[in-house]
């Protein structure tokens, strides 16, 4: 008689019984195996992310130290711009973080035999690693959802504080300031300001220009300031321009009238205060390429910044996968093999660093569109992702 699994189900019809087979459901729960491995990475992991962000803070904390010294900052301004930098820094030691962690998780359970033991049980070396390459992943989105939805404000807040309450800067000079926005009637909008005041969130002396389909301007608007009011701008002392398609022009005056400009504060100040794209996120970055208003040299260095900023997180995956099989390298099996193994991840990231600074400056460079920038961004975790991959196949047969 054949046996019946727990997942069928008998019923009983007149003297017979059928047996009905349910669907195999995978279950989503995570084994003995996964559990363990998660949890000897977390230690190493949080020793790891506490360790590197001290080391990047140290020299922040040097920096800013100045700043109490020369510009004679209040304490309590330095260390608020201080935690605002702290997610910055975090994003970008959790790969190096992960490295370190699954090193010192992998070099722990060969020293131990635990490796070997498993191996013997008839468990492979990629489904020991699974849980850790599968965590690498998801710390990798995590660390991207961090640069995307954390770090832009805690940088907008940090330059925020760095020039107006540690260096008094009371107008920034905005002389090539534009915005350039898109009108609903399909025509576009530009907007400039020969200055910003970040206290009362004002732009100065502000010229707008409404031009149609046809690249004509139909509206011409002068104002002496113009200060945000959440959602939009309120130009005050206004004088209007406008321009009829049948040749006629008229003029009217207002204390005040309210466009949206196309941007906030935010985004105004940080390119007053450098237009930095390693300040923004990807959605501002995609804006600011789409709204036209880039030079060829910007546009190269945003495309490829915009790239770069989802591909960097994902290091954290390619670091996972490398440090599996150096992990592997324990004391007892030759005297410094993890030593040896350590070094030589250390020089893996070291080169992957210099490869990717290499590709975005040639990419940037020689332009090429978004193909070019997203090829340039993204070959450093292809070909360490295939160095990754060759030297666990390698171990696994060790």
């Amino acid at each position: 008689m054949k046996a019946v699994r727990a997942s069928d189900r008998v019923e009983a019809r007149g003297v017979g019984a059928v047996l009905v087979r349910r669907p195999h459901v995978l279950s989503l729960r995570l084994s003995i195996l996964d559990r363990y491995m998660i949890t000897e990475l977390g230690g190493p992991f949080a020793f790891g992310l506490s360790a590197f962000t001290l080391i990047f803070a140290a020299t922040q904390i040097l920096a800013i130290s100045r700043l109490v010294s020369d510009q004679h900052a209040a304490l309590w301004a330095v260390i608020e711009y201080f935690v605002w930098q702290l997610p910055g820094i975090v994003v970008l030691v959790i790969p190096m973080a992960m490295l370190l962690g699954v090193l010192l998780t992998m070099g722990t359970l060969s020293g131990n035999s635990e490796i070997t033991a498993m191996k013997a049980g008839g468990i492979s070396l990629v489904r020991i690693a699974a849980p850790l390459l599968a965590t690498g992943f998801v710390v990798s989105v995590l660390a991207l959802m961090l640069q995307e939805g954390v770090v832009p404000y805690a940088n907008d807040r940090a330059t925020y504080l760095r020039q107006e309450t540690i260096e008094h800067v009371g107008v920034f000079s905005s002389g090539n300031l534009a915005v350039v926005s898109k009108l609903p009637s399909g025509g576009r909008q530009l907007t400039t300001s020969t200055g910003y005041e970040p206290a009362s969130q004002t732009l100065l002396n502000v010229v707008l220009i409404q031009y149609d389909t046809a690249n004509h301007p139909v509206l011409i608007v002068f104002a002496d300031r113009a200060r945000y009011v959440q959602p939009t701008w309120a130009f005050r002392n206004v004088t209007e321009y406008h321009f009829e398609s049948d040749g006629t022009t008229w003029t009217q005056t207002a204390p005040q009238q309210q466009w949206d400009i196309g941007q906030k504060p935010s985004q105004i100040m940080q390119r007053a205060a450098g237009n930095n794209p390693e300040n923004m996120s990807r959605a501002q970055i995609r804006d600011l390429i789409s709204s036209g208003q880039l030079s060829p040299a910007e546009l190269r260095t945003y495309l490829t910044s915009y790239q770069e900023k989802l591909a960097r997180p994902f290091a954290t995956f390619v670091f996972t996968l490398i440090a599996v099989p150096f992990g592997l390298n324990s004391p007892r099996r030759g005297g410094g093999g993890a030593g040896l193994g350590f070094g030589l991840a250390v020089a893996i990231v070291f080169v992957y660093f210099v490869i990717a600074s290499v590709t975005s400056a040639v990419f940037t460079s020689i332009g090429g569109g978004p193909i070019a920038a997203a090829f340039g961004a993204w070959l450093p975790n292809a070909l360490f992702t295939a160095i990754g991959a060759l030297f666990v196949r390698r171990a696994s047969f060790t």
